[in-house]
């Protein structure tokens, strides 16, 4: 099993303490996988009775029949009943049930109870659960798999690279596969069928998890737009904006307003993550713009035809999604007119990066320095590209990228 350290360390802290953990991340990104490692520590090293768990996944028999919170009770009140150790109950894709939330206060409420519980909508919880349990929860947000988890699983199902280039090294070859097809497991795990898996869970996730759970009723509208994003990754964007590039294309249902919606949905479901624009002189945000990013890099082959893909810019949404695993929060910089492409904050600190594919022209280099060069202050600034040469100067790090994905506790920790 892929031990997903980076959240294992998180939810070590957790495990016993009076708070409902909430997992919540795109559907297939592993939060099961990730709550049977719960599981399994619990068992291994907590040494817990495996009579004392209780795992209700509502998408799989024998609990997928589950729709309210009545059953939803029936099934934990009994396994409860004469318990006197305590309990550890585990509930997955918990917004399958209607009214759920009344139930897990419920539960929290009983003696000797540890709950976790996961779902594939970012606001649906800290909703609900914000109402009736403020501060007596925390959330966890699983994303697709990292570079070096890719690796890990690549060779856990001891399955060979597909690509196989001479001109390049066999790490090369593998982050060529992870940058074209992404980290999402179930696509790793397939060797012929990508595409065809990819298409499948990227349709799945727009019908079932914005589609139908927000009522969208012109889903052609909505299928329009979230293209137009797509193509558009990585440029600033607003419903305005969005809306002056469309309005000549569509004439009916086309308003600021149901594209903001839109947006929102999409974030709600994990499809798309906007970083805000602010400032960098002075850090003031500038309201209204974000640049949005595919929560995994492999969903562009599900859109865009090969030819619209820009490697530049699905590299940079790699690296979006890397800093947001890491905990970091970031924004896009704007300083004298210059972009920066990532403000990274991480506990009272900063990390400015810029990132392009190959500085092959001095022009380029000029560029991704020059707007760097501009800040004063001392936190740490990366240029980062696939380059192998070092083209670090006067403070400024340039760091290979896929340097940057293997040691991340050297550069962002």
């Amino acid at each position: 099993m892929v031990q997903r350290e980076l959240y294992i360390k998180k939810i070590e802290e957790l495990i016993d303490t009076d708070l409902i953990k909430v997992i919540t991340g795109i559907r297939r990104s592993g939060k099961s996988y990730f709550l049977k490692l719960i599981i399994d520590k619990l068992i291994n090293e907590r040494k817990v009775d495996k009579e004392d768990i209780l795992l209700i996944d509502l998408e799989l028999p024998p609990y997928n029949y589950i729709t309210n919170r009545k059953q939803l009770d029936d099934i934990v009140l009994k396994f409860l009943e004469n318990k006197n150790s305590r309990t550890y109950l585990f509930f997955d894709e918990i917004q399958m049930v209607d009214e759920w939330e009344k139930s897990i206060t419920a539960y929290y409420k009983l003696p000797n109870t540890d709950i976790y519980i996961t779902g594939s909508n970012s606001k649906l919880l800290s909703k609900e659960l914000s109402t009736l349990l403020t501060g007596r929860y925390t959330s966890i947000t699983i994303y697709p798999f990292s570079f070096n988890e890719f690796k890990d699983y690549k060779k856990e199902l001891n399955d060979r690279c597909i690509f196989n280039k001479d001109t390049n090294t066999e790490i090369e070859n593998y982050f060529d596969e992870y940058l074209e097809y992404g980290g999402m497991p179930g696509v790793i795990a397939t060797r012929n069928r990508k595409i065809t898996t990819l298409n499948d869970l990227f349709s799945s996730i727009v019908y079932n998890d914005i589609i139908t759970r927000f009522n969208i009723r012109n889903s052609g509208l909505f299928r329009h737009i979230l293209k137009f994003i797509i193509e558009n990754i990585g440029n600033p964007l607003s419903p305005n904006a969005i809306y002056k590039h469309l309005k000549h294309d569509i004439t009916k249902g086309l308003t600021p307003n149901t594209i903001y919606n839109y947006l929102e949905y999409l974030e709600e479901g994990y499809l798309l993550l906007g970083a805000s624009k602010e400032k960098t002189s002075g850090y003031e945000e500038v309201t209204g713009f974000h640049k949005y990013y595919l929560i995994d890099q492999g969903f562009y082959k599900s859109e865009l035809e090969e030819k619209q893909i820009n490697i530049g810019r699905r590299i940079e949404n790699m690296i979006y999604i890397h800093l947001l695993r890491n905990d970091y929060k970031v924004s896009i910089g704007n300083i004298k007119g210059r972009e920066i492409d990532f403000i990274a904050k991480k506990n009272n600190k900063r990390i400015y990066i810029q990132v392009c594919y190959m500085l092959t022209k001095q022009s380029t280099i000029n560029r991704e320095f020059g707007s760097l060069l501009e800040i004063k202050d001392n936190y740490p600034k990366y240029v980062l590209s696939m380059d192998k040469y070092d083209f670090s100067r006067e403070g400024i790090e340039h760091i290979n990228i896929i340097d940057f994905l293997q040691n991340t506790n050297k550069y962002l920790n």
